[in-house]
């Protein structure tokens, strides 16, 4: 059915329309960079001592095939490799954008290769990264087809010898797929064959970019775990993020897109040292507003949720986050003239884990939680806290608490997926979009 689909939509494609010819880039996908692997904190995730035997030696003449679900689609693609956390320069090549099948199976006929500059492989120094040049979608009709919701794009890449320590994303509650060290370049094919290892986290890759026929504007989710997903269904696309993008959809069209910036286990302010000493939490949220915020193409709206692994695992006093949300907004409005900040009051942890679950840390966060509600500082407030709480215990409701991507009872710290989708229903779409409901 999928391939009827695209040989379909391929077929009866129009021709480049006057409006196409003056449509703007909008980033549609994005995973916080951080690492060096395997510093993190992804959930589910297999054992990879075969696929990735090594982190000092990183990639090793291997393909990887990432699996992520674009918010809206466009006619042209790019993408963005990141060697942010690496130690050693990165050379890729050989790499396609196409549609999932299945797996590591793409829908024939749909998968394209990605230049660079022109070239077909790039070499990434240590801490920078790399965009690529646009790259045509036959398969993405103007306006896109319905037919095209859900679906999801696979980036497959081969990384040129040994990368040494990897950039990734820990946290991807997505299946993606490796090819074995020392197997070479695979991401022409559409078959799944060269791909038996599978992973649950990103790596290099940390940006989709659509060129859409419309003007969108992009709305980022930034924060920890809570944005990150820990808690929700793996390949369900249920994190907040995720529930507030098809309201969103359902009400604009594609006039506006969601992407996630949470790391899992991130703080507000600190680590200090993390270049030397990094941590699972990744870099400190004001230590990457450029990378995750600014350098995206077509932000306007930031959607802020953070500080509980400020209080939980770092001890940071309520002041010291409210000076870096102070610090963060400031950079942000001074770098995006015109961005919209709405802060997320911050759900509760009461009786969680050993370090978020103590009372001085839940002090602490009501100390921010009137901060967020009450600071002339943000252009509005969303009241996650309101949505999940139970005030007769203090805890998250206990309906959102038995874990939906690794069962369990939970740990009365992260959301399950109704506890998502309540916080997600719970966002005013009128205040965060200026646009009736």
């Amino acid at each position: 059915m999928r391939r009827l689909i695209v040989l379909l939509t391929m077929l009866y494609a129009p021709l480049l329309s006057a409006g196409e010819a003056n449509a703007e880039w909008a980033a549609s996908w994005t995973a916080s960079a951080h690492g060096p692997y395997p510093v993190g904190n992804p959930t589910a995730q297999p054992e990879l001592k075969f696929a990735l035997p090594s982190p000092e030696k990183g990639a090793s003449d291997q393909t990887f095939r990432l699996i992520v679900k674009p918010d809206a689609w466009g006619p042209q693609a790019r993408i963005r490799l990141s060697n942010a956390f690496g130690t050693k320069p990165v050379t890729f090549d050989g790499a396609y954008v196409g549609l999932q099948e299945s797996g590591a199976a793409i829908i024939k006929g749909t998968n394209q290769p990605v230049l660079f500059g022109g070239q077909k492989s790039v070499t990434v120094p240590p801490g920078k990264s790399v965009v690529s040049d646009a790259v045509a979608l036959p398969f993405v009709t103007t306006p896109p087809s319905p037919m095209l919701k859900g679906l999801k794009l696979a980036v497959s890449f081969h990384v040129v010898g040994d990368s040494g320590p990897m950039t990734w994303h820990a946290k991807a509650l997505q299946t993606s797929y490796l090819s074995p060290p020392g197997s070479g370049a695979h991401s022409q094919e559409v078959s799944e064959s060269a791909f038996p290892y599978s992973t649950t986290s990103w790596y290099f890759l940390d940006e989709v970019d659509m060129n859409l026929p419309a003007k969108a504007q992009v709305i980022v989710a930034f924060g920890d775990s809570i944005t990150d997903g820990t808690g929700t269904t793996i390949n369900g696309d249920d994190r907040w993020p995720d529930v507030l993008s098809r309201r969103l959809h359902a009400a604009h069209g594609d006039a506006f897109v969601v992407v996630n910036q949470g790391i899992g286990g991130n703080r507000v302010v600190g680590p200090d040292d993390y270049a030397t000493k990094p941590i699972g939490g990744g870099p400190g949220a004001l230590t990457r507003l450029d990378r995750d915020i600014v350098s995206l193409p077509g932000v306007t709206t930031v959607i802020w949720l953070e500080g509980i692994n400020d209080f939980g695992a770092a001890d940071a006093t309520a002041e010291a986050v409210i000076e870096g949300y102070n610090k963060g907004v400031a950079e942000l409005r001074q770098k995006l003239p015109g961005v919209k900040i709405f802060a997320a009051t911050l759900t509760p942890a009461l009786n969680s884990t050993p370090t978020h679950g103590r009372a001085e840390v839940d002090a602490k966060r009501k100390a921010l939680n009137e901060f967020l509600r009450t600071a002339k500082l943000f252009d509005g407030v969303i009241d996650f806290d309101k949505a999940t709480l139970d005030p007769a215990t203090g805890e998250v409701k206990v309906e959102f608490q038995p874990n939906s991507s690794t069962g369990g009872p939970g740990d009365k710290l992260h959301p399950n997926r109704a506890g998502y989708a309540a916080m997600a229903n719970a966002i005013d779409l009128g205040m965060i979009t200026g646009k009736a409901k």
